[in-house]
């Protein structure tokens, strides 16, 4: 499905942003990490990267013209896929908009009372940007300076956790790290003060009380003296042009995201892009020397406690964990839950992994794998499993995109193999593969946890027989599937040896009956006790 890519908000007092230069022409092969264009604000130029993957299929504003923020400045999808359909929701009302406005709105609403103190000379703020148009807050992970310390204009000030990814915040000001307003591991709303850079020894603690009191929203922002303009921008920009000083390492902030998870010394990786700039391609190809890296501390290592003593941890909740959550409940309040559970026979499926490992496979093919397979060809049969309650009508997909539940240490993401019920056994086996190396590393695209049509859902290697799934929105169905059991059957009249797995099929009553249901699962286990049927 076509994505679109919109002139991101960089700072509180930006309305508009001019294209400098394309680095890429409709008809291109665009990657996730790729410098899209270089956009003029009235503080620098910065570089935008889409975050999408595919072929440029539009480009809304020519270079050397001007965006409005949240405007669409280009759209991103499959060759020759028709997107005129975005264009003129886009031209149909300025629903899309709304958020960025709701922003600038909220910085300058009036507030009672209080007399406005003024930011010293030479200081700048530095605030919670909004790095999309549904984000009310981010998290600030850690930051990498601290008060006192000297900041360059691309030094990377902090890391910052959305319901999406974690991303860098630069402050694009340079002098001294004055005011640290949110500690790590706190939110801060959008538009928030989280920083203020300035000349050492300055004092704006009168500016920051004022600003908690509510004082200085009396006026609006534009009244405020040009030393008060906020300057904040994400991994989304990141400087285009080369500051002052040319050792300093130019890289995407992808690519230094994947460094530092990686330990890489990015000094070290020669750059492949515009002007030596480091990819996340020249990060992912770089091998490094002999030297040993540090071993990181285990990330869930328990906490040393006291025998006899009552003691306890806190666990701050993560916006992915809290974007869980949402939906979840979401979810489990508005579909109508029904729960429909069959056993089946796997002896067939062991042989045939067995047989297909053995000789076919260029990657090996998992239980689940199997699994995604059958799935995917029952819902061409049963073409209501594979569709979803859109309110006032029920949208039936005629694609079949499966989602895998995987499990992460941050809670759960949900990776979609695409057009499943087309792939053999072998590519299901090496797309989840894939997306499983990319959820250990957080290296998931919002492109890689979209478009579901219907969900898979296996504790079967935790040892879990049976359960139930809450149904992964905007899907109708979710199957939970569990482990392979050796117990005594039935066949031919005699008690034999048998391997059994059942599987429990969630579905939103509003759009599945029952009998639709269990019709899927009796297709459903036909191709699973005789896969050489999926293969027809």
């Amino acid at each position: 499905m076509a994505k679109v890519i919109r002139m991101p908000l960089l700072s509180d007092t930006m309305t508009e942003g001019k294209i400098v230069v394309w680095n890429k022409k409709v008809g291109d092969t665009v990657k996730s990490d790729d410098v899209l264009a270089d956009v003029e604000t009235d503080k620098a130029t910065m570089e935008v990267v889409g975050y999408e993957e595919g072929t440029l299929l539009h480009i809304g504003v020519e270079a050397g013209q001007a965006a409005p923020v949240n405007g669409i400045i280009a759209i991103i999808g499959k060759p020759g896929e028709d997107f005129k359909a975005l264009l003129d929701a886009e031209s149909g009302g300025a629903a899309v908009a709304a958020p960025a406005a709701e922003v600038a709105a909220a910085v300058a609403a009036p507030a009672a009372g209080g007399a406005k103190v003024a930011l010293p000379a030479g200081a700048k703020e530095i605030r919670m940007p909004l790095l999309s148009d549904t984000m009310t807050e981010g998290k600030i992970v850690a930051w990498n300076k601290k008060v006192g310390d000297t900041v360059k204009g691309d030094d990377v000030l902090a890391d910052v956790e959305t319901d999406k990814a974690t991303m860098e915040v630069i402050g694009y000001e340079e002098g001294t790290l004055l005011y640290i307003g949110v500690e790590a591991g706190q939110a801060a709303k959008v538009n928030e003060i989280i920083a203020i850079v300035g000349k050492p020894g300055t004092d704006v603690s009168a500016y920051v009380a004022a600003e908690k009191s509510g004082a200085n929203a009396a006026a609006p922002v534009a009244a405020a003296a040009p030393q008060a303009e906020a300057a904040a921008t994400t991994a989304v920009a990141a400087p285009a042009a080369s500051t002052s000083n040319d050792s300093r390492v130019k890289a995407s902030p992808l690519a230094k995201k994947l460094a530092a998870d990686k330990g890489i010394d990015l000094s070290k990786v020669n750059g492949s892009g515009d002007n030596g700039r480091i990819t996340k391609k020249d990060v992912d190809s770089y091998v490094p020397s002999a030297a040993p890296v540090a071993a990181a501390s285990p990330a869930g290592a328990a906490s040393s406690y006291v025998a006899g003593v009552e003691s306890f941890d806190e666990i701050e909740i993560t916006n992915i964990r809290k974007t869980i959550v949402r939906r979840l409940t979401e979810s489990q309040f508005n579909a109508l839950h029904i729960f429909l559970t069959i056993e089946i026979d796997m002896d067939n499926a062991i042989a045939a992994r067995a047989g297909i490992n053995d000789v076919a496979a260029p990657a090996k093919v998992s239980f689940n794998d199997m699994v995604v397979k059958a799935c995917a060809t029952a819902l061409k049969k049963h073409p209501m499993c594979n569709a979803s309650w859109r309110g006032d009508k029920i949208v039936v997909n005629h694609h079949v995109h499966i989602g895998v539940a995987m499990a992460v240490e941050d809670g759960l993401v949900v990776p979609v193999v695409r057009f499943a019920d087309n792939k053999t056994m072998s590519q299901i086996s090496a797309d989840v593969k894939d997306f499983s190396g990319k959820a250990k590393s957080k290296k998931l695209t919002p492109t890689d946890m979209s478009g579901n049509t219907f969900t898979v859902s296996n504790l079967g290697m935790f040892g879990i027989d049976q359960f139930t799934s809450i149904i992964n929105t905007p899907d109708a169905c979710i199957l939970s599937v569990g482990a392979i059991k050796q117990v005594p059957v039935v066949k031919n009249n005699q008690v034999v040896p048998g391997n059994i797995m059942k599987v429990t099929l969630a579905c939103d009553h509003r759009v599945v009956d029952g009998a639709v249901g269990a019709a899927f699962l009796q297709t459903l286990k036909k191709y699973l006790e005789n896969p050489v049927t999926m293969l027809a």
